[in-house]
């Protein structure tokens, strides 16, 4: 996936808003603050004014994931859908929520269509595979692994490789650690390697080393976008189950 930056730069309302699209302004500069409990607060001001907002729909959607809410999440991204269908194919923050909430079926299919907007997005894939892996199994799962072009983010293809059965963990990390790459670069490499290989650890029933991971990827190596928050909440998920 080529990260969706949800959060939009824009001055501070210091009136109380008046109308949806106020509403809806405030909501998105405290996501960008992650002020996420009254960011939904001011997105169901601006639904109350305008229920089919979808702007409004859609972060909230997205402030509803990032605090554990994944009903709640999957809720608002269906109603963006059914009133904006264009959006469907590309909605892969609704797949993600999708497999959070156990809906396995309906994510395989998000992240099926997303392969007519993407077909290079090692990480569609991958989300594909964890769903159809918790639905069925990994063996089946692996013999339905989406197939891609080439993903040039490091090390992208080796978690590809990883969830194909062709790499083992500590080759992905390697690649992550190349000298080749700037210290900005492999910073950025190490997220995704942690990230996806705490969800790897975590679907083969390694909890402790998936904590591990995800700890780093939500820490050390956090990012300031969505999948940063993914590692976040996927992270806080197995702490509180240890």
């Amino acid at each position: 996936m080529q990260f969706l930056l949800l959060l939009l730069t824009m001055p501070t309302l210091v009136e109380e808003p008046k109308s949806a699209n106020d509403w809806t302004r405030r909501g998105l500069e405290q996501l960008s603050q992650k002020k996420f409990a009254e960011a939904i607060a001011s997105f169901d001001q601006a639904l109350k004014l305008d229920k089919d907002n979808v702007e409004a729909l859609d972060a909230r959607g997205s402030a509803q994931f990032f605090r554990s809410k994944f009903a709640e999440s999957v809720a608002d991204f269906d109603r963006v859908i059914s009133l904006r269908p264009d959006r469907a194919n590309g909605h892969w923050r609704r797949g993600i929520s999708l497999y959070y909430a156990g809906k396995y079926e309906e994510g395989i299919k998000q992240f099926q269509n997303y392969e007519k907007v993407d077909t290079n997005d090692v990480e569609n894939a991958v989300w594909h595979f964890l769903c159809a892996a918790r639905k069925d199994g990994q063996e089946k799962a692996r013999a339905s692994l989406l197939q891609i072009g080439r993903d040039r983010r490091v090390p992208m293809m080796e978690v590809y490789h990883l969830f194909q059965g062709k790499l083992k963990p500590e080759q992905v990390l390697a690649s992550a650690q190349s000298p080749k790459l700037t210290k900005t670069e492999q910073s950025r490499a190490l997220f995704y390697a942690h990230l996806y290989l705490g969800l790897y650890h975590d679907l083969n029933g390694d909890q402790k080393r998936a904590l591990q991971h995800l700890t780093q990827a939500a820490g050390k190596y956090k990012v300031d976008h969505y999948m940063g928050e993914v590692a976040r909440v996927h992270a806080e998920l197995l702490q509180a189950k240890k």
